[in-house]
């Protein structure tokens, strides 16, 4: 039976210049060749990976290309989600034309791998969060949970069901958001989420709460090893 893995954060920049990341520390040091090792040791052809955003350090799409097909070469079915960082992906009809086969991009839509299905959205700072600037981040804000929203309505009822974010479905004390109410309502078995490096992931929520269960599969996080989470 296939598996579904996560990992997100991978922040590959292949055709971009200057961006290497061990400058966030040593435990970043040669990254691409260790998520490429890891990914292919674990993955199999038939099984698939999540990656929850933050995919490319490029700007335009057009240089994030190398990046994509390093991506689409790895084992597996690729579902990808776009992250802060990922400035490259403005219309998503351009970003799936450029994707390589096998990999895909969720977006205000529902994603189905054999019985499971996948529904998720970018997130953003939640109100909850110290962060959280009213003028900047409410619009953000709002237009990210009419996002979820429009993909969780998408979901069959009583099938498997896996969500994605890039941002944390919680506050930094463990709060509950919108999003992880709407997570709940939905009756999502599994979210996944990255976005948190080094101390910042003392404040990643993991585990279950409310019959979902939280995984932050940031690829620091993971050592660069996808987590398999079905």
């Amino acid at each position: 039976m296939p598996n579904v893995y996560a990992i997100g954060d991978l922040h590959l920049s292949l055709s971009v210049p200057n961006k290497a990341m061990d400058v966030f520390g040593a435990h970043w040091s040669g990254h691409t060749e260790r998520i490429l090792e890891a990914w292919q040791d674990t993955v199999k052809d038939a099984d698939l990976v999540l990656v929850p955003g933050d995919v490319s350090w490029a700007m335009y799409l057009k240089d994030a290309q190398a990046d994509l097909d390093f991506i689409g070469a790895l084992r597996g079915t690729k579902l990808l989600l776009r992250g802060n960082h990922d400035y490259w992906w403005q219309s998503v009809t351009r970003v799936r034309a450029a994707l390589p086969e096998k990999t895909f991009a969720l977006q205000n839509d529902v994603f189905r791998f054999g019985d499971v299905f996948v529904a998720g959205t970018r997130g953003w700072t939640v109100p909850q969060s110290p962060r959280f600037k009213e003028s900047a981040d409410r619009k953000l804000f709002a237009r990210e949970c009419i996002r979820l929203d429009l993909s969780l309505s998408k979901l069959p009822k009583d099938a498997p069901c896996i969500g994605m974010l890039h941002y944390p479905p919680f506050s930094e004390s463990g709060e509950q958001t919108a999003f992880s109410e709407r997570f709940e309502q939905a009756g999502v078995s599994n979210v996944v989420y990255g976005h948190l490096h080094g101390a910042s992931h003392r404040t990643a929520f993991e585990g279950e709460s409310n019959g979902v269960r939280y995984h932050l599969v940031s690829a620091d996080y993971l050592h660069f090893v996808p987590k398999r989470i079905l």
